[in-house]
């Protein structure tokens, strides 16, 4: 449709109708389409401490309370949330309008880290441990390994803290399920190097130059 619109001449660059295909503009160009000057949108970077009962989508049919009301007020953009946070499911949740980044950072092939805090509905020894570490085969029928997997100490064996790279649905839960134990409480604490330090639950702030500049090079 744009090769369309650019033929027929709609498309000016710098008061200059442009028919050809692949012209490339610079930096400080004006480029207009029938008349309007074309902006380029500010790329905008929210992270937010996502609570419980917010489910991870633009909007939701039922009318339950979604993510995108908790940064409503973060900039005038459209952002949207990279990946998903099941709605029990609390932690470290990117936002932002930068496509290529997001499927970078949502893209099996760079391996994204992840750390969660895991509460289990009961103690968990070092044997179950090292399954994890050895490989669990989900309920559909997927054989996938956690990364790293530790008890955590003064926790009564049921707190455990998991490294995973892979954006599988619900993965976390799941494995657990496949060694025959659920998870009451499942924390991200730690996405593409991002942490919620300092951010309390249900509150978002913007990265800063030298986070988005250390995503980009992830």
């Amino acid at each position: 449709e744009a090769d369309v619109l650019i033929q027929s001449g709609v498309v000016e660059v710098n008061g200059k109708p442009v028919t050809e295909m692949g012209y490339r503009i610079k930096p400080g160009d004006e480029v207009k389409y029938d008349g309007s000057l074309i902006q380029t949108e500010k790329k905008r970077y929210v992270l937010l401490n996502k609570p419980k009962d917010f489910i991870t989508t633009m909007d939701d049919p039922m009318g339950r309370r979604t993510v995108l009301q908790l940064v409503k007020g973060a900039c005038k953009e459209r952002i949207y949330p990279v990946g998903r946070l099941d709605r029990n499911t609390t932690g470290v949740l990117l936002f932002t309008n930068d496509g290529d980044l997001a499927k970078k950072l949502t893209h099996p092939r760079y391996e994204v880290k992840k750390i969660y805090h895991v509460e289990l509905d009961r103690p968990i020894d070092v044997d179950q441990i090292k399954a994890l570490h050895e490989g669990v085969t989900l309920d559909d029928g997927d054989f996938v390994k956690v990364d790293k997997a530790e008890i955590i100490v003064d926790t009564r064996s049921r707190e455990v803290g998991v490294e995973i790279h892979s954006g599988k649905n619900r993965l976390v839960r799941r494995i657990f399920e496949a060694i025959n134990y659920k998870v009451v409480r499942l924390d991200r604490v730690k996405f593409a190097g991002l942490t919620k330090k300092d951010l309390p639950r249900g509150t978002w702030r913007h990265l800063t130059s030298q986070e988005v500049d250390f995503l980009r090079m992830t």
